[in-house]
């Protein structure tokens, strides 16, 4: 792995935070808006969490990456503009949390628009990076965001460290940088056992069997993948949501995990954007990820 991340460094991380709000659970089912409780238990994330940890960040000096769904911007503009103004990355997330593979083609389109233009109109800016709703990248979305000018994704789970994923069929070898750059997206993976949502989140009828985690609990798993990918130099990308790990002894453990990675010498914290424009200057290779 000698090589891939810049000098002096051994592995990369990358502390991410999706910022669903209600839209998590109302995609495919409308109804749950009806539910006063259930609502609460997600506006938690951008009433409480989210200032939470955006005060974290700050303690430690790191610069994170948000990923919004249009709704939750239109729903907290002034959440989504103050993780502008404290310098964060936003990233695309859908506009209601829609599952990219249940959807059309046509509705997948739709759905992208709408989200940039809120995000454009809202927060003023437009992502280069593009995260699935429930982590579920269909086998379109990769030349939709190329088609819209985006340089990575990351939603995908087959690599310890960031690759070039080839799109639309363009042969992946003898690519030079600039065809890269019109040819293949950055993907940054992710897994499951990196996200706080399989640690932390019950909602009777909607998510989760009823056993929640402790902080400690998460941490350790949290820690044990950093600790290997370290070793391996690859690239930690720990997900959290706002609305489960922005709770206070959840993100006191979380400022406790942050101190520890940014004392860890050779790892290289960085937001997803600058990792994956790093990634796309090593002018690597782009790789082909066919159907089944």
């Amino acid at each position: 792995m000698t090589g891939f991340w810049p000098a002096g460094h051994q592995s990369a991380a990358a502390f991410t935070f999706d910022v669903d709000a209600e839209s998590a659970v109302l995609w495919g089912a409308p109804e749950n808006a009806r539910r006063m409780s259930v609502m609460s238990h997600q506006a938690y994330g951008p009433l409480v969490g989210v200032p939470r940890i955006l005060s974290l960040l700050a303690d430690h000096g790191i610069t994170a990456t948000f990923f919004v769904p249009g709704f939750t911007a239109e729903r907290y503009p002034q959440v989504v503009r103050e993780i502008v103004a404290a310098g964060h990355e936003i990233g695309h997330h859908g506009y209601l949390h829609e599952q990219p593979s249940a959807q059309s083609r046509d509705e997948q389109i739709a759905a992208l628009d709408r989200g940039l233009d809120v995000l454009a109109e809202i927060a003023g800016v437009r992502p280069v990076g593009y995260r699935a709703p429930m982590w579920d990248l269909s086998w379109e979305l990769p030349e939709l965001l190329l088609e819209r000018g985006f340089l990575y994704d990351s939603s995908l789970m087959d690599a310890d460290r960031p690759y070039e994923l080839a799109v639309a069929g363009t042969p992946s070898s003898s690519a030079t940088s600039g065809a890269q750059a019109a040819s293949s997206l950055v993907e940054i993976p992710i897994q499951w056992a990196l996200d706080d949502w399989e640690q932390y989140c019950y909602l009777p009828d909607i998510s989760g069997a009823g056993y929640i985690a402790t902080p400690e609990q998460a941490r350790a798993l949290w820690e044990a993948e950093f600790d290997g990918l370290h070793e391996v130099g690859g690239c930690w990308v720990l997900t959290n949501h706002p609305f489960l790990s922005g709770r206070p002894a959840r993100a006191a453990s979380l400022g406790r995990l942050m101190a520890r990675i940014v004392a860890t010498p050779g790892v290289w914290v960085a937001p997803l954007r600058e990792i994956a424009e790093h990634t796309r200057s090593l002018g690597l290779e782009p790789r082909s990820v066919q159907p089944i």
